[in-house]
């Protein structure tokens, strides 16, 4: 049990003075992008009923519904606001797809506001250990088509829960391991299609804020929850793992500014290297969909498993889209960028579109990554109608930590965000928000972020 007990010592112990100023940072840009993809998914599919249900269900008027309005239990304002988080596929990740941020951040600020407010240092301090224990989980895993975020996130989330609720250690370790139990979700969702993709997100914020409630009330989980005989290690890393790469210099190094992921195009970040590869020849070349005679595509086995299949639009395309390299690759090269709008059903259903998903190929190659880890890495080639050959490999696509997004860029993608939402806040609303999360260790209480998320806020 000692993983366990350091695991729980760390979340317990560490302040917000030793936190370096990395990590810091990281969580002010996943806070702000969080909110930003908040504002424009709000209005998507599931989520306006998604709200109705939480606020149906009723209850204790403890957090916020962000954009909407009315409060709830904070276990089901989370999944209502991580679902809107989630929506359009444009928040934070990690790999091997852990998606972070949209169950981390939605998590603080509903406990937030459930314990009577914070100050911004609170709230900082565990949303960076919230993502240090959601990041080193996540680098244990071996998930062959379990979704991380339902696997790994609810760590994080249960971590900000706890520290947020000033549980004791041997609390923090309950909460841990309560939510070890609660941990589940499958890719399949991504492959189908399916609105669950989002639900997952919120399951993932509603597991850490059940969880921490229950720990709280003295409710015990599994001691051993990580190396036990059918712990986390057996489970997801198969009796595969390295117990020193999940405790390696914990509280002195802090590995998730290193591994997040802001998307430069607005889906799945496996279609983020094919993209990257087909604007390259599109700007470097002139290509145009009508002198294409053939486009393959090779990823690494993991990659196609999630996002080669056929396209097919089914009863979510937004997601069928989102998910599926050939029309992410289709689009792009027909519209030259690739942007929120060309996620919509209309644009989705362009026939132009549909038939040039139909001229491109998507294969593995075991040579890009092995099979069980996900790998950005693509080799594209184009073969047009008079015969000429155009290929481009794309190791680290824009946004990956080996390729990161300019600070001008991070700032364009979350105005576009912002210029998407259906929902949108006013301009006065967005100022006061940008300015607060700049400075979010100076804010006496967070609840001051929260008023702002509101549609009808004065800010």
């Amino acid at each position: 049990m000692e993983s366990e007990k350091l695991l729980a010592s760390f979340i317990s112990k560490s302040s917000f003075k030793n936190i370096p100023p990395e990590p810091l940072k990281a969580i002010k840009n996943i806070v702000l992008n969080l909110i930003g993809a908040t504002i424009a998914g709000s209005a998507e599919a599931g989520c306006e009923a998604v709200v109705r249900q939480v606020k149906e269900w009723g209850g204790k008027e403890e957090s916020t519904i962000f954009i909407y309005g009315g409060k709830v239990p904070a276990h089901n304002a989370v999944l209502a606001n991580a679902y809107m988080a989630r929506a359009l596929d444009i928040d934070d990740s990690m790999l091997p797809g852990i998606h972070p941020g949209a169950s981390t951040v939605t998590t603080a600020l509903a406990v937030a506001e459930k314990i009577g407010g914070c100050s911004g240092e609170e709230f900082l301090t565990a949303l960076v250990l919230g993502h240090e224990v959601a990041a080193r989980m996540n680098l244990a895993a071996d998930y062959d088509g379990f979704d991380p975020t339902g696997i790994a996130a609810p760590f994080g989330t249960a971590t900000v829960a706890a520290r947020l609720m000033k549980l004791d250690p041997d609390q923090i370790l309950n909460a841990l391991a309560l939510v070890f139990n609660r941990s589940a979700g499958s890719f399949q969702s991504n492959v189908d299609g399916a609105l669950s993709v989002r639900a997952i997100q919120g399951f993932s914020a509603q597991s850490g804020v059940i969880s921490a409630e229950l720990a709280r009330i003295g409710i015990t989980g599994p001691r051993n929850f990580i190396d036990g005989i059918y712990g986390y290690f057996h489970l997801y890393a198969k009796d595969k793992f390295d117990p020193g790469a999940l405790l390696n210099q914990l509280g002195q190094d802090f590995l998730f500014p290193g591994k997040v992921v802001y998307k430069k195009h607005p889906s799945c970040a496996c279609t983020e290297a094919s993209t990257d590869a087909i604007l390259f020849l599109v700007q470097e070349t002139g290509l145009t969909p009508e002198n294409v005679k053939n486009i393959d595509i090779k990823v690494s086995p993991h990659v196609y498993k999630l996002v080669g299949h056929p396209f097919v639009i089914g009863e979510n395309p937004r997601v069928d889209a989102q998910f599926n390299l050939r029309y992410c690759v289709a689009s792009a090269l027909t519209r030259k960028k690739s942007s929120l709008k060309y996620f919509e059903e209309d644009w989705i259903r362009d026939p132009q579109v549909n038939e040039l998903t139909r001229k491109i190929n998507v294969s593995p190659a075991p040579e890009l990554g092995e099979p069980e880890r996900m790998h950005f890495r693509v080799k594209l080639k184009v073969i047009t109608n008079n015969g000429d050959e155009y290929t481009q490999s794309v190791d680290h696509p824009r946004g990956t930590p080996e390729k990161p997004l300019t600070e001008q860029e991070f700032l364009e993608c979350f105005q576009d965000y912002i210029s998407y939402g259906k929902n949108a806040l006013s301009g006065k609303n967005i100022d006061a928000i940008t300015s607060a999360v700049g400075r979010l260790e100076q804010l006496e209480d967070v609840r001051s972020l929260i008023d702002l998320l509101l549609k009808k806020s004065k800010g």
